[in-house]
């Protein structure tokens, strides 16, 4: 009996867990596509942390790879917005369909030159 006992609750534990992990996973899976920009709450936009965030991955820490600041601000701006489709991948998301602003993107354009131009 009491192994019973112990067997139903071990179960039930069991499927607990993992409906929360199912929940938790679909969660997180849930918002994927959508760019945080950190405004929520009344919380100010943040180039750096978002640059952090997000663009970090395909650009480098210093903005070494994949930026020509060569090209002007408002043609890296609509690349941040409209994304881009390089000769190979990884393609630039476009970020205008995920939420970001064009002010957002110019801070980012702008965080990413200085990051640059930084010894």
């Amino acid at each position: 009996m009491k192994v019973l006992k112990f067997m139903t609750v071990a179960a039930m534990l069991a499927a607990f867990f993992a409906v929360v992990v199912v929940v938790s996973a679909a969660s997180r899976t849930a918002g994927y596509d959508q760019f945080d920009a950190g405004t929520g709450s009344g919380r100010q936009f943040d180039g750096a942390a978002t640059y952090k965030a997000k663009c970090v991955v395909c650009h480098g820490k210093k903005a070494e790879k994949k930026f020509d600041v060569s090209l002007p601000d408002q043609q890296l701006v609509d690349i941040v917005m409209k994304g881009k489709k390089p000769e190979k991948p990884p393609n630039m998301p476009a970020y205008g369909e995920k939420g970001i602003t064009t002010e957002q993107a110019a801070a980012l354009v702008e965080h990413m030159k200085q990051l640059k131009s930084a010894p």
